[in-house]
């Protein structure tokens, strides 16, 4: 059985229903066998009375010979599966259609044919002495007995096609149920996926329970949007109004750097002093371009963009470097690459900060290759691997967000923000981004 499946024999609106129509079916159950019940026990009632009634007529006769005149009269016109009379005289002779035979078994019902055959069947019968004889009247219980095949003909004509129909209908309530709570865990999903534009969309024919719950949703959301949003732009305000007065300050070290000596202690301070600010000054504008792009505005520049091209530019950049680090830098193309339309200026970026991210992070004779093909959907695949020390699987989600980076790389060059602007251009474009396992080291794929 499937997973999905398995979850929708467990989902509540399915336990729900089922529980719904097994109520109804022990209902009806219990109803019908009431009914039975009753009814079985008024047709004894009734038989009873007719044999009682049968009884008082026999005894109107006035003497023994009466009796057992009458008996033989209305035992040649009575059927004896259905009724039986016996009469034993008081000289021992028996009159009638039938006699009461007893064995180690119980009570039987012998023909007084020539054959003196057994009547089947059950019988409900009434004895009495009537003018020094016994007199016995038997009536057959053959249509209390067909109750049970009447009342069965009920269940299997009204209550079984019922209990169909209702768990029928409480499966396609279930299944519909289950489809709108679907609805509500992919937007959650996408949601803790980092999805902030993620909303439940709520159809005509949601219940009000699902209905509150999917408008609570999407007030958080919109909630933790404005706040994500707010947050993002108090750091790129902050980036902004810091760029300025870092440049002055990077200024004036330059001025300083001019004036002191150049073999003393405070030129290597001074040194130092410029390095860390302009460190600052590339995280400020690394900063403001992952607004920027954030903020979708350069998809009003969007035009065909031959990304082999591209890769292939950057491999001739990078090559020399990657030489010098002990690393070997290789591209593949596949055959019908497709374009892509976007900024050719981001996605270059995008690209040079993988390849830069893969020199950095991995040690000499590490290979980096680069990978383009079509995928299985007709778009692009760029694939970015290395044969690094990689990311521990736990932490692949954490890398793209803002300035988080490994405990190993903390001594390494780097702001934090290189895979996040990877992210942000992939989002911009449309592309689904994976960090993956290239066993040994980290692929990272890109999927137009």
């Amino acid at each position: 059985m499937s997973a999905g499946l398995s979850q929708f024999w467990r989902s509540m609106p399915l336990r729900l229903a089922l529980l719904l129509v097994a109520l109804f079916t022990a209902v009806s159950l219990l109803s019908l066998a009431a009914s039975y019940g009753f009814t079985q026990r008024s047709f004894e009632q009734a038989i009873r009375a007719d044999l009682r009634q049968d009884l008082a007529g026999f005894r109107a006769a006035p003497n023994a010979r009466a009796v057992a005149a009458l008996v033989e009269a209305e035992s040649r016109e009575a059927d004896p599966n259905r009724m039986v009379l016996s009469y034993i005289a008081p000289s021992g002779r028996i009159f009638g259609n039938g006699a009461i035979a007893r064995d180690e078994a119980g009570f039987h019902i012998i023909s007084l044919d020539r054959d003196r055959a057994q009547y089947d069947g059950a019988y409900l019968s009434l004895t009495d002495r009537l003018y020094g004889g016994i007199i016995t009247i038997a009536r057959s219980r053959a249509e209390i007995e067909a109750l049970g095949g009447v009342f069965l003909n009920i269940l299997l004509i009204s209550l079984l096609p019922t209990v169909l129909i209702a768990l029928s209908g409480g499966l396609v309530l279930a299944r519909r149920s289950k489809q709108h709570v679907e609805v509500v865990g992919r937007a959650l999903d996408r949601m803790t996926g980092g999805d902030l534009g993620a909303r439940v969309v709520v159809g005509p024919r949601w219940s009000d329970d699902l209905v509150q719950i999917g408008g609570k949703l999407n007030q958080m959301a919109t909630a933790q949007e404005a706040s994500v949003t707010a947050l993002k732009q108090v750091s790129s305000d902050i980036a902004h109004d810091l760029k300025t007065p870092l440049q002055r300050v990077a200024l004036q070290l330059e001025d300083l750097e001019g004036k002191v000596a150049p073999d003393g202690d405070e030129a290597e301070l001074v040194a130092r002093t410029r390095a860390e600010v302009a460190d600052m000054g590339q995280v400020f504008q690394a900063l403001l371009q992952l607004a920027q792009v954030e903020a979708g505005s350069a998809r009003s520049r969007f035009v065909p963009v031959d990304l082999v091209q591209v890769c292939q530019t950057l491999i001739e950049v990078y090559e020399p470097s990657a030489s010098d680090s002990g690393h070997r830098l290789t591209l593949d193309i596949a055959a019908d690459v497709p374009k892509v339309r976007g900024d050719r200026a981001l996605l270059g970026q995008m690209v040079s900060n993988l390849i830069e991210n893969a020199l950095r992070h991995t040690p000499a004779g590490s290979r980096i290759m680069v990978r383009l093909s079509r995928h299985a959907a007709g778009g692009l695949w760029l694939q970015v691997a290395d044969t690094g020390p990689g990311i521990p699987a736990m932490e692949r989600d954490k890398v793209l967000d803002r300035l988080y980076r490994l405990d190993r790389s903390r001594n390494t060059p780097g702001n934090g923000l290189g895979l996040s602007l990877v992210a942000a251009v992939a989002a911009l474009h449309g592309a689904e981004i994976e960090l993956g396992d290239n066993e040994p080291g980290l692929k990272v794929d890109l999927r137009f």
